[in-house]
């Protein structure tokens, strides 16, 4: 039995250039702050903010200090260019600035949008413990030249060890020896990065998972890299490729080539591979209906892709039927959306809808009044129609403000990253001014 497919990530140790502004459409990125520190001022700011927030014992100018420090992350993650919303963005961060910081750093770029944090364990295990993190949400490190040290108890503090190599034989086998020595039944995940596309070498030991780490700065580069991973046991070499929307509605089943996913990076569009043309299809340059690129992903297995897009144009439509999937009009939250947007253009004379679009007041007493009834409800059947009025007004306030479900999506994604919550309670002046407008008041 074949070892798990390889994982591809493209890796960055300062901000790429501009030419490369949709690379995270792969998927992963890897951005290493372990070299990227000594030349960013930035970096350096957080590391500060973070250090005197860890020892301060006002609580209010800490709080101050880690919003600050948290929102100059985003700052360092948006000069590389990546979209923590729609790409898996893992953090390198060195073992002297989580302990400084007592773990704030880490907390805080995962606050930022980040996936993961990396931390080498090369002198210990000292930072893991300091970041204070779920197990899920760190990546411990190992270069295969360093001599490991005593995993113990690893596995308390992260799911994954990776082991870094520079892909030569002696440098691969140091590494095999190292993760057996953790044990075939080990509760940790068993990685091994090689700087080239080249996996087969240490399949050969069914538990590793392997990562190969893209660093030529090209768009082509970085596909065949990355398609390298990929199967097809199609005759003409075509992969199969799902389109789906951001909230992973299914638009429509199409074909990529080598050279079409490579034009899909370089302009952050969905670019497939048209078999009746043969050749390049540029979703929209005929139709208006481009698409905005966000994620090209691998399945399980490596043998069918799925690009997530954003569905554009005058009448967003991927089908030549016009409609905005292959099997007919969507269904559920997504087409009332659809019916929605075109009420917002079209609505005839007598439309509820085009009254509340047109009525500000109405529409806030309707979303206050349907909330407190979604509240109330008890029976399973009941709770759902109370669901369904609050989200078609909710989606008509959407709406109205030019929001999509996929701007939600985006927003709810962004905050799964999150590891810092607000405590959550109720706000009594909003608990109020809800009282007034049930009561009949403004």
């Amino acid at each position: 039995m074949p070892g798990p497919v390889p994982t591809p990530y493209a890796s960055f140790s300062s901000p790429p250039p501009s030419t490369l502004k949709f690379l995270q459409c792969v998927g992963r990125v890897r951005l290493d702050l372990c070299t990227y520190s000594s030349e960013s001022p930035l970096l350096a700011e957080i590391v500060t903010l973070l250090s005197e927030a860890a020892t301060d014992s006002d609580k209010k100018t800490a709080k101050k200090n880690i919003k600050n420090a948290t929102n100059k992350c985003r700052e360092v993650v948006d000069g590389f260019q990546v979209d923590c919303s729609s790409c898996d963005v893992e953090i390198s961060v060195s073992s002297s600035h989580v302990l400084s910081t007592s773990g704030l750093i880490c907390s805080s770029f995962l606050d930022a949008g980040c996936s993961k944090i990396i931390v080498p364990i090369d002198e210990g295990y000292a930072a893991l413990e300091a970041s204070l993190l779920p197990p899920n949400r760190l990546i411990a490190s190992l270069k295969s030249d360093t001599p490991p040290p005593s995993f113990g108890n690893l596995y308390n503090l992260t799911k994954t060890l990776t082991i870094l190599t520079d892909s030569t034989p002696s440098s691969i086998d140091s590494a095999l020896n190292i993760l057996s020595t953790l044990g075939p039944t080990s509760k940790v995940d068993k990685i091994i990065t090689v700087s080239d596309a080249d996996a087969e070498a240490v399949r050969k030991w069914n538990e590793v998972k392997v990562q190969t780490c893209m660093n030529e700065a090209t768009p082509k580069s970085i596909v065949e890299g990355y398609m390298s991973m990929a199967k097809t046991d199609r005759d003409d070499g075509l992969f199969t490729t799902v389109v789906t929307s951001r909230s992973g509605v299914a638009l429509g089943l199409v074909y990529s080539s080598l050279e079409s996913v490579v034009a899909a990076i370089e302009c952050g569009r969905g670019v497939y591979y048209s078999r009746s043309r043969g050749g390049l299809w540029r979703k929209g340059d005929s139709s208006g209906n481009y698409q905005d690129l966000y994620r090209i992903d691998l399945d399980c297995d490596g043998d069918a892709l799925r690009f997530m897009v954003g569905q554009r144009g005058e009448n967003p439509a991927f089908c030549h039927l016009n409609t905005l999937t292959c099997w007919g009009e969507p269904v559920g939250v997504t087409h009332l959306e659809e019916v929605l947007v075109d009420r917002l253009r079209n609505a005839p004379e007598g439309s509820y809808t085009k009254r509340l679009f047109e009525d500000e007041e109405l529409l806030r007493n309707k979303l206050v009044e349907e909330a407190q009834e979604l509240s109330e409800a008890v029976e399973k059947r009941h709770i759902a129609e109370e669901l369904a009025d609050v989200l078609y007004f909710a989606m008509v306030r959407a709406v109205k403000g030019g929001v999509s479900i996929d701007d939600a999506v985006k927003v709810l994604d962004e905050r799964s990253k999150k590891v810092t919550r607000r405590p959550g309670n109720d706000k009594k002046e909003r608990i109020e001014a809800a009282k007034k407008i049930l009561e009949g008041g403004k």
